[in-house]
């Protein structure tokens, strides 16, 4: 991973459960449903990501899932439990078949599922190729709602702190694409532009190294 900004700490601190929870007492008690149903979410996505992992060797899928909404918890100050929500569930439908955008607006309601379809790639039905999909995609980004960036963009930073296991062809693509997508709207919401530009600056010096 590289090195991290010193105001994302906790992406490279130890992190579990009772350590996300303390945060989320914070905000709402145990008894509140708004903490009952962040608990479902962080349980459901536990759950559907369980035997996944991420390109970083013996790293759990999970672990990216949970760094992406503490980033939105304790870097951006979100406080909108249905926004922790979508962060948790950001990626559930696009890689869990059990997982549609129908079953999470039953179970999470329509705000939830409106944002979680936003933050999921077309099926491939929907269109051709995959860089069709792609395009189709980003293309949706300039009719999102802001909160829709909150998420997204807590995603593609987390995502460039941990390109350092991926391929050479592979980090210059990503930060081709997050140049290209994610910076113009990072600019135009004021979230997160400050912090991605580092990254992308820290990945570039380390290809030219």
């Amino acid at each position: 991973m590289l090195t991290i900004p010193t105001t994302l700490p906790f992406i490279k601190d130890a992190e579990n459960r009772e350590s996300f929870f303390r945060r989320i007492s914070v905000l709402f008690p145990s008894l509140d449903p708004r903490y009952k149903t962040i608990l479902k979410a962080y349980d459901d996505a536990k759950d559907a990501f369980r035997d996944k992992y991420r390109d970083e060797p013996g790293v759990r899928y999970f672990e990216h899932i949970r760094a992406v909404t503490l980033i939105l918890i304790d870097h951006l100050r979100v406080k909108d439990y249905e926004l922790i929500v979508a962060a948790l569930l950001h990626d559930i439908v696009e890689d869990n078949k059990n997982w549609t955008i129908g079953r999470v607006r039953i179970e999470y309601g329509e705000r939830v599922a409106l944002l979680v379809q936003y933050l999921t790639k077309p099926e491939s039905g929907e269109c051709g190729s995959k860089a069709e999909r792609n395009h189709l995609y980003h293309s949706r980004f300039e009719a999102a709602p802001r909160d829709f960036f909150l998420v997204k963009l807590s995603d593609r930073l987390h995502n460039l702190l941990t390109l350092g296991a991926c391929p050479p062809e592979k980090r210059a693509r990503k930060i081709a694409e997050t140049k290209m997508y994610y910076l113009p709207y990072a600019e135009r919401h004021l979230i997160l532009l400050h912090e991605i530009e580092a990254v992308i600056r820290a990945l570039e010096l380390k290809e030219s190294e």
